[in-house]
This record gives C-alpha cells, sequence and structure tokens, in this order.
C-alpha cells in the first residue's frame, strides 16, 4: 500500500507544477522570488598617485599641449580645432597609464610612462613620456603634474 501512497503523491505533485501547451514547464509566476543579480565586477586596481590628479603633455615637431583634469581631457594643437573629450580615468598597463575616450566620433588614447623624458629641443626635464593617438595620428612628447612642470630659466 505504501508504494502506491507514494506512487499517488509524485503524480499529484507533477500535476500541480505548471507546464507550457507544448509539456515544458511554464514561467514562475510573477510573485516568484527573483533570480539574484549577477556579482558585481570585482573593483578597478587604484590608480598609483603617480597619476592621478592634474597633468599637462606637451610635445614638439608637430607642436602640441594636453591637458588631464579630472573629467575632461584636452588636446591643443595649432591650426586644429581644440579637442576635448571625457576623462573617463586611466588603466594600468604595467608602468603606463592609459586614457582611452573620444573627442567627438575621433578616438583618442593617452598614454603616459612614469619615466624621465626630454622634449628635444630644450635641456628640460620631464616626470613622464607621453604619446597620444589621435586617429590614425600618434604624437609623442613629454608629461609632468601640473604644478611641477618644468620651466625654463
Amino acid at each position: 500500500m505504501r508504494p502506491i501512497v507514494l506512487a499517488a503523491c509524485v503524480l499529484i505533485l507533477a500535476a500541480c507544477s505548471p507546464q507550457a501547451p507544448d509539456g515544458a514547464l511554464a514561467p514562475p509566476p510573477a510573485d516568484a522570488p527573483a533570480t539574484p543579480p549577477a556579482a558585481a565586477p570585482p573593483p578597478a586596481a587604484p590608480i598609483p598617485e603617480e597619476f592621478s590628479g592634474d597633468l599637462d603633455a606637451r610635445g614638439t615637431e608637430p607642436f602640441w599641449g594636453l591637458q588631464v583634469r579630472a573629467t575632461q581631457i584636452t588636446l591643443q594643437r595649432p591650426d586644429h580645432p581644440d579637442l576635448t573629450a571625457a576623462n573617463r580615468g586611466p588603466t594600468m598597463d604595467g608602468a603606463k597609464a592609459v586614457w582611452t575616450t573620444t573627442a567627438g566620433a575621433v578616438p583618442l588614447t593617452v598614454t603616459l610612462t612614469l619615466q624621465a623624458c626630454s622634449d628635444g629641443m630644450s635641456d628640460l626635464k620631464y616626470s613622464y613620456a607621453a604619446q597620444v593617438v589621435i586617429g590614425s595620428e600618434t604624437l609623442k612628447g613629454c608629461a609632468g603634474k601640473t604644478g611641477a612642470m618644468p620651466k625654463e630659466g
């Protein structure tokens, strides 16, 4: 008798499960508990102090200047309109900080490497080597913290 009761209970439970017309299981009722949200991505690695705050870069042949500020990056070049892009913050690539953004529809990538740099036209020494890729053009130069940029004597 027990096997018959057990089989009857299983059949009753199976009959109570909602099923779609094709025999597939129906979606859970609206008042069913929601599935748990996906786990948050791990936090980004902290940006080293050397690459935080206001930074300025400049280059020669051709002349250009770049300012990295809390919310924006601005590229200035003679005979070109200034380009301004959102500063989404850098990602670290070893000893390099890389900012990737767009100025309008033009991709802009700024890479600063913590290493001694000379602009090639003066005896000024900078703390960073800089590379700016705007569209298909690459500009190279030097950079430093805004308040610590070298000045000609």
